[in-house]
């Protein structure tokens, strides 16, 4: 089984002692190499995820550029329907869906390839019940937007188009799981094409139903639900047609420990909603201002750039995610140590160079997505305050990535019943574990990557 990201290059196993783990480092030099190599290690796999996030993120700016210029009310109520409905129900079933990277994570390092497809089965039958839940937000968003305080010149039309993109609620369940279990295996490439390819294609409906068959907003929110099943469905078809070790074909075994995957899943989707839900939060704040459409598309515009960036570090998080596992799981602390240390240095360069590039062009950044010189003003005066921002969040999701999800999740009694599972089913193959950590009650995931990856 090829493990990428544990491999070692003949000029680092100078800087690593016998235990596999660096030795502890002396001089500019020595730093200078753990820079590079960590930095390889990083973009390997992170690069080519938030390749792919960005892509899939462009489709929402794909879909705020065209509406933007077709009026500035349009813009307003779309951005809600947008950044309020459907950021709600984004952050909860991306949540719920990132409870599968860690056990997906754990069954690839435990050699249980096949039980990838089962996971990933039985997060899909989850996530397709949260959706059902979630249906009456988008079916009611008009009276619950009015209920929050929004002007009924943005609530209606920003209702009407929520219910237009259930589609795309719909089209989580599937890209969410597949996305995570090929993410597990590092066949990140084939996600990166697939968003470039539907980013196009959701550019090219976008022209056709707007500019050619004059449907407006509507045209557009059609678009990104054909874009969100296009993804969902290119994912799927290449999971069961180039995927045969993980995917074994449906099984009843997806129902299997569901519920104790359920009170997983709510755990992950918690975390995940109050770092996703902010946003909206202020979206809606914003629509009780006087000027509601010019404060409400002055804000969406900021935070739809402000979101090219945070989709780069969640790339980021991404792959620290996976490098911190590995590291952890193989006992290299100071791997784990250098690995963080690496990778904070170069998100917060990367937020110093986005606040500048957004503070030398703070008049010109509005063009492409409005014609109204009102709106233009508005977020020429909002960017000073989006330049900090971008710079303050650019640090917040690889110590997301890196502390929150990898403390061998030691509070979580569900992850310790499904990691007996997979536990009990590596016994059955290869023996029992006599090791010392099998006490009860401990998170043995880690054991794994220690015990199988070598």
């Amino acid at each position: 089984m090829e493990a990428p990201l544990l491999e070692r290059s003949p000029d680092e196993l100078e800087l690593i002692g016998d235990d596999g783990d660096y030795l502890p480092v002396k001089g500019l030099k020595a730093w200078w190499r753990i820079f590079c190599i960590e930095s390889v290690k990083l973009w390997r796999i992170g690069g080519p995820i938030a390749f792919q996030i960005v892509c899939q993120f462009g489709s929402i700016s794909v879909a705020t550029i065209f509406v933007g210029h077709i009026g500035d009310v349009e813009l307003s109520a779309f951005s809600i329907a947008l950044t309020v409905v459907g950021t709600f129900g984004f952050g909860f079933m991306f949540g719920m869906g990132s409870a599968l990277e860690t056990l997906c994570g754990q069954a690839f390092g435990a050699g249980q390839v096949h039980m990838l497809g089962i996971y990933m089965q039985r997060s899909t039958i989850i996530l397709f019940v949260s959706c059902i839940i979630l249906l009456p937000v988008y079916i009611f968003a008009t009276p619950l937007l009015k209920l929050i305080g929004q002007p009924d010149e943005i609530a209606e039309p920003a209702g009407f188009y929520s219910r237009l993109t259930i589609p795309q609620l719909f089209s989580f369940a599937v890209n969410f799981p597949t996305q995570k279990f090929l993410q597990a295996q590092s066949k990140v490439t084939v996600i990166a094409w697939i968003a470039v390819i539907a980013l196009l294609l959701q550019t090219l409906l976008c022209w056709l139903f707007v500019n050619l068959f004059g449907w407006g907003a509507v045209g557009v929110a059609v678009a990104y639900d054909i874009m969100n099943w296009f993804i969902a469905i290119s994912q799927f078809v290449y999971v069961v047609g180039w995927c045969k070790d993980g995917w074994k074909g449906f099984s009843w075994s997806a129902f299997n420990d569901i519920w104790a995957f359920v009170r997983l899943s709510l755990a992950s989707a918690v975390m995940m909603c109050l770092e996703v839900w902010y946003m909206m939060s202020i979206t809606i704040l914003t629509g009780n201002l006087k000027d509601a459409v010019t404060a409400v598309g002055s804000l969406s515009i900021c935070m739809n750039i402000n979101g090219w960036e945070n989709m780069v570090f969640i790339g980021i998080n991404a792959a620290i995610s996976v490098r911190v596992s590995n590291e952890l799981g193989l006992g290299h602390a100071r791997a784990t140590k250098y690995c963080v240390y690496v990778t904070v240095f170069q998100s917060l360069l990367i937020g110093i160079v986005c606040m500048i590039v957004i503070l030398a062009t703070r008049d010109y950044i509005a063009v492409i997505f409005t014609d109204s010189e009102i709106m233009r003003q508005a977020v020429s005066h909002l960017s000073g305050l989006l330049g900090i921002t971008m710079l303050l969040n650019s640090v917040q999701p690889v110590i997301s990535g890196s502390v929150g999800r990898h403390d061998c999740w030691s509070g979580s009694a569900d992850t310790v019943a499904l990691s007996r599972t997979l536990q009990n089913q590596l016994e059955q193959r290869g023996g029992a574990d006599d090791s010392p950590n099998a006490e009860v009650g401990r998170p043995r995931h880690c054991d794994f990557h220690k015990k199988y990856r070598r």
